[in-house]
């Protein structure tokens, strides 16, 4: 007996389904699978059919109580997925966008004091409800932005205690919140103020102590590392990635943000989920990756917000076939946004990427680069209905139509939870 529909969405301008090869590689990351006057039928929490709203209304049959959205010829998308943030922090940091401003260097800034360490301070300094608080706001945008689903990293903490408090807030904001988020353990994102002289120690604690404690609490999917100069070595890198490995979480890498260390190699050579930033990505890297099921994770926002015209070189990528994908890297240090609308605006500018494009990235690509390739990022039969419809009539006006928020309705497994 087919299920009854509990909500239909129809008279849709331009349905954006995704359907098709995941994840898209090279002129495949073009196809969008567009349907012209589309409507969707879900049943509950997943989609029932999708297509000509004509063929849609006539064949379906209606729960009591449907709830039935006219989209007024708007454009709907899948609900789109942002696979870099960090969400999880207390506290601002517009005096060192200043500071950038007036000539400061990310490192510069970084080296007296400032940048993670200084959120790493305000975040141990809170409890876990001030965390919770400000963790939700941060959330609760993203998600009024289109975003259904979000990896979300610590990385704020530095000590297993603070670590381990930053991860139960997004286990909480996983329970309480109508958002998937996709937990990474990132102690690996700086060395604390307490172990500048004793870098090799603060390794072995993470290895020793943090990935043990977040394993034994399953609190995160994911580990990653930001494996930079001055930062982790790939020697370094490489023996955290392998002990979490071992705990049973998937590998993401921070690679080849300021220079070229040899990260993307890396996150390709042990089979990471993804690599993040790759503004310095050497040739190499570019072709292991090609070669790999990592995905590229571009961040066009954080070259924005610190003033850089060294941008990841993403058309190479995309004709040499990487898994592209884009991301906000929401923090509040070198990325301050939760819209990856303007994300798809810098990856047009910036990048050189067509608006289809960059819909696939935020979308099925972004979805492999969570793990979840084979169930988020498209409007398909028996997917989970999570949904954006947008306020305009060609998908293309989301490059175009920049620094305004389109989005009309959000529905998140069959239930509106963001409307205008």
């Amino acid at each position: 007996m087919q299920k009854k529909t509990t909500m239909l969405i129809k008279n849709i301008g331009q349905l954006v389904t995704m359907q098709g090869s995941v994840p898209r590689r090279g002129r495949f990351m073009n196809e969008i699978g567009l349907i012209t006057n589309g409507a969707v039928a879900v049943a509950g929490d997943e989609i029932l059919a999708v297509g000509k709203s004509d063929d849609i209304v006539g064949r379906v049959e209606l729960a009591e109580n449907c709830d039935v959205i006219s989209a007024e010829n708007h454009v709907v998308t899948p609900g789109f997925i942002d696979p870099h943030t960090h969400p999880v922090f207390v506290g601002t940091r517009e005096a060192e966008f200043e500071m950038r401003l007036a000539g400061k260097s990310y490192m510069e800034i970084a080296q007296a004091g400032g940048g993670i360490r200084s959120t790493v301070r305000q975040v141990r300094e809170a409890t876990g409800e001030e965390l919770y608080a400000t963790s939700r706001k941060t959330v609760a945008a993203l998600l009024a932005h289109g975003v259904t689903s979000i990896e979300a990293k610590s990385g704020y903490g530095l000590s297993t205690e603070a670590e381990l408090k930053s991860l139960e807030v997004i286990r909480r904001l996983n329970e309480l919140e109508p958002v998937d988020l996709y937990p990474t353990f990132l102690g690996a994102h700086e060395v604390p103020d307490e172990y500048r002289d004793h870098h090799k120690e603060y390794v072995e604690l993470v290895i020793n102590e943090m990935i043990p404690a977040v394993a034994a609490k399953k609190l995160a999917l994911f580990c990653d590392v930001f494996c930079e100069d001055g930062v982790f070595t790939v020697e370094e890198s490489r023996a955290i990635l392998t002990a979490a490995r071992k705990a049973g979480m998937q590998l993401k890498l921070h690679a080849d943000e300021l220079k070229s260390t040899g990260g993307a190699e890396l996150a390709a050579e042990m089979g990471a989920i993804s690599a993040d930033h790759l503004m310095f990505i050497s040739d190499k890297g570019i072709e292991m990756l090609a070669a790999s099921q990592t995905a590229a994770v571009l961040l066009p926002g954080t070259s924005f917000a610190l003033g850089l015209d060294k941008t990841a070189p993403a058309r190479t990528m995309i004709e040499k076939g990487v898994i592209v994908a884009l991301a906000t890297d929401c923090n509040p240090g070198s990325s301050m946004t939760e819209s990856l609308a303007m994300i798809i605006t810098l990856a047009a500018l910036k990048l050189k990427m067509t608006a289809a494009e960059a819909l696939s990235a935020v979308t099925v690509n972004a979805a492999c680069a969570i793990g979840q390739g084979e169930r988020l990022g498209r409007l398909e039969s028996g997917l989970p209905a999570d949904i954006a419809i947008w306020d305009m009539r060609d998908y293309r006006e989301l490059p175009y139509h920049y620094g305004v928020n389109l989005v009309e309705t959000v529905i998140k497994n069959g239930k509106v939870v963001v409307t205008r």
